[in-house]
């Protein structure tokens, strides 16, 4: 009896010992994928799903659905999880908007143009069919996304600027009008005492060129 209840005992460790392998195996691809996704250069949003560039976009939805439901936050304790998620998300939304895809498109193919440009080499040259050049071209599409990132950031700074010096000068004709409008208010509130002012000197002034009692009139002598 005994070695009968450890014969059927044993297929189901088995099965223990296998459900806890495939578990395993799925944490260590669930975090060998969110280590690619944190390693990926974040200003190329196919490196960071995982794709080549030029695929349609029917491929992007893909990659990115089967990649969120690996490593979304909530079906891994990896502590990483999150930011690789945000990552992730945020590749996705780039190549789903037309012109950030556009400019990103172009990015790459200035690369590849710029690295057979200076090793002088056609379209035809077998250089360009081999993994050595997709080396070198993913490390030049950095360097040109790095630069059109910084210029990015100059002519943004130097808009800002221009909008802040713009801001200043309307806040300058604000303040000239509020300061006009302000003088024009007080002048014509002190309107009634200034005509009763005025009023006043010119009455003071009369009653001065008279004395306090009015002149007599002179006589004319009679000639002769």
């Amino acid at each position: 009896m005994a070695t009968k209840e450890t014969n059927d005992e044993a297929p189901a460790d088995n099965r223990d010992a296998l459900e806890v392998l495939e578990s395993e195996a799925k944490e260590w691809e669930k975090d060998a994928e969110i280590d690619r996704i944190l390693k990926a250069f974040r200003l190329d949003a196919y490196a960071v799903l995982g794709l080549k560039p030029g695929v349609p976009e029917s491929d992007i939805k893909a990659a990115y659905r089967k990649k969120s439901l690996l490593i979304h936050p909530d079906k891994t304790k990896n502590p990483l999880a999150p930011e690789a998620f945000d990552r992730l998300k945020k590749a996705q939304t780039e190549l789903m908007d037309e012109k950030h895809r556009n400019h990103l498109d172009e990015a790459i193919a200035d690369a590849r143009m710029l690295l057979m440009r200076e090793n002088k080499w056609t379209v035809d040259s077998s250089e360009l069919r081999t993994a050595e050049f997709e080396r070198k071209w993913a490390d030049k599409t950095k360097f040109v996304l790095i630069e059109n990132e910084q210029r990015r950031r100059r002519q943004l700074k130097a808009q800002m600027q221009e909008e802040g010096r713009e801001q200043r000068r309307q806040d300058e004709e604000v303040e000239q009008r509020r300061k006009k409008r302000q003088h024009e208010e007080d002048w014509e509130a002190t309107r009634d005492q200034r005509i009763s002012s005025w009023r006043q000197f010119q009455k003071g002034k009369t009653g001065g060129d008279e004395g306090p009692e009015k002149k007599k009139k002179k006589k004319l002598k009679p000639i002769g």
